[in-house]
């Protein structure tokens, strides 16, 4: 079994297109996604509502729940196993995301909250994105791609810990894939202020993403710059391990 979510609800077209790789792989798909939009939720619980989910699709061997909660929550939710018929799912896929997780984005997107909750569980997870917001976005350019990695992650599965976050380029042709590190970026301008009618302002968030590592080859930013597609491991222990020398000697 594969279990599917993603943060841009279980309507979304990307989910669809997972849906549609993972039946290649396996007999049985379980999806238990959001019922609406849910990017920017990282690894947000719902921890002062109830959350609930009911079924919408259970056909051909996919099985489609819409939830109340975050995509954690979605995570969370199908391991409780209240999925009827539940077992183990061999992997877990949040996506595909409308929109790039490369780069510091990495620790805001819900996608990818998603895919380290499902590693936490111990279970190989990928979490899929493109860089193209758009609602109606083609994903036939890479398709088969994400067939590739899915399929190594499936029969291979993955070093304890570690997840995926792969993002793929606006457009094709694509020239292949690179396992890269994430490039080091930041956001400016976040808000924009809008005034109203009580004569104070409100603030929406918005924000320019900049790449400060525009010379650097071995990136996920440079990757995808150049029409590739970038796979960059990530681990659930968040740990500095090179700072733990450093901050003994001063603090004992």
């Amino acid at each position: 079994m594969i279990l599917i979510t993603n943060d841009d609800g279980y309507q979304a077209k990307g989910i669809g297109v997972a849906v549609e790789l993972a039946k290649r792989l396996d007999d049985r798909v379980v999806v238990m996604a959001p019922d609406g939009p849910r990017s920017g939720q990282s690894s947000a619980l719902s921890v002062n509502n109830p959350i609930v989910f009911h079924p919408i699709q259970q056909e051909d061997g996919v099985e489609i729940y819409a939830c109340s909660g975050t995509p954690v929550d979605c995570v969370k939710l199908a391991f409780s196993g209240v999925v009827p018929n539940w077992e183990r799912p061999r992997m877990v896929i949040s996506g595909i995301n409308h929109g790039s997780n490369s780069s510091i984005n990495v620790i805001y997107s819900g996608t990818m909250g998603a895919a380290i909750e499902g590693c936490l569980y111990g279970v190989p997870a990928v979490g899929l994105s493109i860089c193209n917001h758009d609602l109606q976005a083609d994903f036939d350019y890479v398709k088969e791609a994400f067939a590739k990695i899915l399929e190594d992650v499936y029969f291979n599965a993955l070093p304890s810990g570690i997840c995926l976050n792969v993002n793929a380029p606006k457009d094709g042709p694509i020239k292949g894939i690179r396992v890269c590190r994430q490039a080091s970026g930041q956001w400016s301008e976040e808000f924009m202020a809008s005034p109203t009618p009580r004569g104070y302002d409100c603030y929406w968030l918005t924000g320019k993403f900049s790449n400060v590592e525009t010379d650097a080859t071995d990136t996920d930013e440079y990757a995808l710059q150049h029409g590739f597609i970038s796979v960059n491991p990530v681990h659930a222990d968040m740990t500095c391990y090179d700072a733990i020398p450093l901050l003994t000697q001063r603090l004992s």
